[in-house]
């Protein structure tokens, strides 16, 4: 990621951040609907299951600059998944969910090249929890 990527993640997401549940709301929703399966993998009251998700994306977020920082959370992050069910696979599906939710939350303030600046954060942090968790990338 290049430094005005970073930028462009960090400042984007620092306007989220006030509909934090609103935009957790939007995440599962289309999480949900677009792999139905999925919702057994969690609680039925998803209050706290936002909570944590907005928590993880602030950490991660502002950790971009200095991945070295998060890279160890995103780690045994990647590791917990895998006795939750997750696989590989499901990684594409989270991150369309977090695009569309970021174009979602964000309006008329969501463009092409923020778009490509969220995939790349969602992919470079993606494959590495790929890696981590399963040994190798999928390829997408």
């Amino acid at each position: 990621m290049t430094p005005q990527q970073i930028e462009q993640v960090q400042s984007s997401f620092a306007k989220v951040a006030p509909i934090a549940e609103q935009a957790a709301v939007i995440f599962y929703d289309r999480l949900f609907a677009q792999v139905p399966a999925i919702r057994a993998m969690f609680p039925q009251d998803m209050r706290e299951q936002h909570k944590k998700l907005m928590a993880t994306l602030a950490i991660v977020v502002g950790g971009l600059g200095d991945l070295p920082t998060v890279l160890p959370a995103a780690s045994a992050l990647a590791r917990r998944h895998v006795g939750y069910g997750v696989t590989p696979e499901h990684y594409q599906v989270v991150g369309g969910a977090l695009l569309y939710t970021l174009e979602q939350g964000l309006g008329s303030d969501w463009t092409a090249e923020l778009a490509a600046a969220w995939t790349s954060a969602y992919t470079l942090l993606s494959n590495y929890m790929i890696t981590e968790a399963y040994g190798a990338p999928a390829t997408a």
